[in-house]
């Protein structure tokens, strides 16, 4: 999926996150449903997020082409969100990265939590353990992520708000605690239920996610 653009992009939804970041923000109170059990493999993830790989010959236009360098407008965004805490960010802000988002690969982590909290479920800890594995990896080391939260429209808009940032923040943690990803890569983001992945089915589990999204890849890029 994509961030839906303001008009914006998610993410974690690693996120959070996610990735395309979808992490089932579940049920009752706008994310708290029985576990799927869906996981994804660190290979699926790297696949999705790795960025499109630079051409061998000037000129080449055969096969994938390497993203265009990034605009002056997006490196400042995220010099400015790198390390901030997941509630400074404005409404803005949030809409921001959404835009710049929307064309950056992406993966939705079908991810859920326990009953009305932002504890990682046991059947969903495989899929985070691969994300950790995936941005480890040297195809994606060095990048920085948005870790995206959304809700399904369940509940109150504060509510969901709060959920959802809870539930990237809990994402970014583990990724930073057991994986060492440096925490400045990892942009967490709450989009509550403002960003339905199928509105005409608001209350839909697919709604309920962190989409993990490829902003920038350093690595690549100082090559």
């Amino acid at each position: 999926m994509r961030l839906a653009a303001k008009g914006v992009t998610a993410i974690l939804s690693i996120l959070t996150i996610g990735a395309a970041l979808t992490l089932p923000l579940s049920g009752a109170f706008a994310g708290d449903d029985k576990d799927t059990g869906n996981n994804v493999t660190e290979d699926q993830i790297v696949r999705a997020l790795a960025p499109p790989k630079k051409p061998l010959t000037r000129g080449l236009s055969i096969g994938p082409q390497a993203d265009p360098a990034p605009s002056a407008a997006e490196t400042k965004l995220l010099q400015s969100v790198r390390g901030r805490a997941t509630r400074s960010l404005s409404v803005s802000e949030r809409e921001e990265i959404a835009t710049v988002a929307k064309d950056k690969p992406n993966i939705d982590l079908e991810i859920t939590f326990d009953y009305n909290s932002a504890n990682i479920s046991a059947k969903s800890m495989p899929s985070v353990q691969a994300l950790g594995r995936a941005l480890a990896s040297p195809d994606l080391k060095g990048s920085t992520f948005v870790v995206a939260g959304h809700t399904d429209a369940a509940g109150g808009e504060g509510y969901n708000q709060d959920l959802s940032e809870r539930r990237a923040d809990s994402i970014k943690r583990y990724l930073v605690d057991k994986y060492s990803i440096p925490a400045a890569d990892l942009v967490t983001v709450g989009y509550g239920k403002s960003k339905l992945k199928d509105p005409s089915q608001p209350m839909a589990e697919v709604n309920r996610r962190v989409q993990v999204v490829n902003m920038e890849n350093k690595t690549t890029a100082s090559k």
